[in-house]
């Protein structure tokens, strides 16, 4: 079980907003492209009967608050907070796990790519300014990648892409048969080598 913590002031506030509502609704929380660059932790209101049947329903008194299954470890150490102010208020998420990507048995060929981009590939880079992200993978096997950064335009690019990042993903993913380099490498602005 996550252990996510909706403060006394959240969890009132969201009580209010319940209670505007036409419907008997409960609020769900789940993090959308969960342990990428893009994720962003949402809370969103979930009518009565529109939970999914493995959501977890946390215990917490006076509203039902589900948490997306397989959101779950992205969740750890979430904390839903508010502050009133005199414009309202400001209800805060904050999910320092949610772009930290873990890997399962079950783990989809992207969610292993992103994982070892992050945690091998992205910090080496880094050290120049650089960075790569997952575009797409096509035909279950092939991985778009984007670079950024130092690395865009870099006169290296095809010596760090060739033996450093393909070199990583086809010795961690042996499903992967092919790398792709989908940047425009034509600007030159931040390259770390011009």
């Amino acid at each position: 079980m996550s252990n996510v913590e909706i403060t006394e002031s959240a969890v009132n506030y969201l009580k209010d907003l319940l209670e505007s509502q036409e419907e008997p609704t409960n609020i769900k929380i789940f993090v959308s492209d969960p342990g990428t660059m893009k994720a962003e932790t949402c809370i969103v209101y979930c009518k009565v009967g529109e939970e999914e049947q493995d959501d977890i329903l946390m215990d917490i008194k006076d509203i039902n608050v589900f948490l997306e299954n397989e959101s779950i470890s992205f969740l750890e150490d979430c904390k839903v907070d508010y502050h009133p102010d005199k414009f309202g208020g400001q209800l805060t998420i904050r999910a320092p796990n949610a772009k930290i990507p873990s890997l399962s048995k079950d783990s989809s060929i992207e969610e292993k790519i992103n994982y070892y981009l992050y945690s091998e590939i992205n910090p080496s880079l880094a050290s120049h300014g650089g960075e790569v992200s997952l575009v797409e993978v096509i035909d279950s096997s092939k991985a778009v990648l984007r670079f950024g950064g130092g690395c865009q335009g870099c006169g290296m690019v095809d010596l760090t892409l060739k033996n450093g990042v393909e070199k990583t993903l086809k010795d961690n993913i042996p499903e992967i048969s092919e790398i792709i380099d989908s940047t425009d490498h034509s600007f030159k602005d931040n390259a770390f080598y011009k």
